[in-house]
């Protein structure tokens, strides 16, 4: 397929976060840009930022989010509609509710609830709506023709939520993993989100290798999370299909 390609290599880990970090490095997104977003969701501007950060002394890059602490409990139709209301495209709109009703329907499923009677906790958060609808943002922004993605990574471990210490996978993204191919690694936790997962679920995400493509941008990606063992990172790349 011609056309522009963007891939995701998720080597040890992968979450929303991460997923914002290496999209706006692959759109040269600034984070002027990006607080300027994060205005129209009702955020503080100064609450997204790029930096570099390193792992192992290999430089990288990595998102830091600032927000305020909150209770808020939101339903789909809530999200929903501050999506609605906020100056996102239309695509990058379809994109995020896409996503956002992908968490509703998986967690329901947990539950043994319809996913408008769910109540999201961490995913309804303010952090999770920035990263997606930032991520959803820059996507539309770049339309690539395809999105390819690696096995994701996964292994035994524990992961605390609102519900108590769960073992990983987390329910969510257990649910979520029909179809998806995934490949285990020497570590413990959560390796991916499920932010992460209905993301790149939501944005049509093929699953397999390396296409063959001209690399234009790319990115080393670490996430805030530390795992042991192994640096918690992925890679990113931006280019056009050979």
């Amino acid at each position: 397929m011609a056309g522009e390609i963007i891939v995701v290599r998720p080597n040890s880990g992968l979450s929303g976060d991460m997923l914002l970090a290496g999209f706006a490095r692959l759109a040269g997104a600034s984070d002027a840009a990006l607080g300027a977003i994060a205005q129209g969701l009702g955020l503080p501007a100064d609450c997204v930022a790029v930096e570099p950060r390193a792992v192992n002394h290999i430089a990288g890059w990595g998102c830091r989010i600032a927000l305020p602490h909150e209770h808020a409990h939101r339903t789909l139709a809530d999200i929903l509609a501050i999506i609605a209301r906020s100056p996102l495209d239309a695509a990058a709109q379809r994109l995020a509710g896409a996503t956002f009703r992908l968490l509703a329907e998986a967690e329901g499923r947990v539950h043994g609830i319809a996913p408008e009677a769910v109540t999201f906790h961490e995913v309804g958060a303010l952090d999770s709506i920035l990263d997606i609808c930032l991520v959803c943002a820059l996507f539309a922004q770049m339309a690539p023709a395809r999105l390819v993605c690696g096995p994701l990574p996964l292994c035994d471990g524990t992961v605390r939520c609102a519900h108590g210490l769960l073992p990983t996978p987390a329910p969510a993204v257990l649910e979520m993993l029909e179809g998806v191919p995934v490949r285990g690694i020497e570590t413990a936790g959560e390796t991916v989100t499920p932010t992460a997962l209905a993301l790149l679920k939501g944005l049509g995400a093929q699953f397999g290798g390396w296409p063959p493509l001209t690399v234009r941008e790319r990115a080393l990606v670490y996430g805030g999370k530390v795992l042991p063992g192994i640096a918690n990172g992925a890679i990113f790349a931006r280019g056009t299909a050979n």
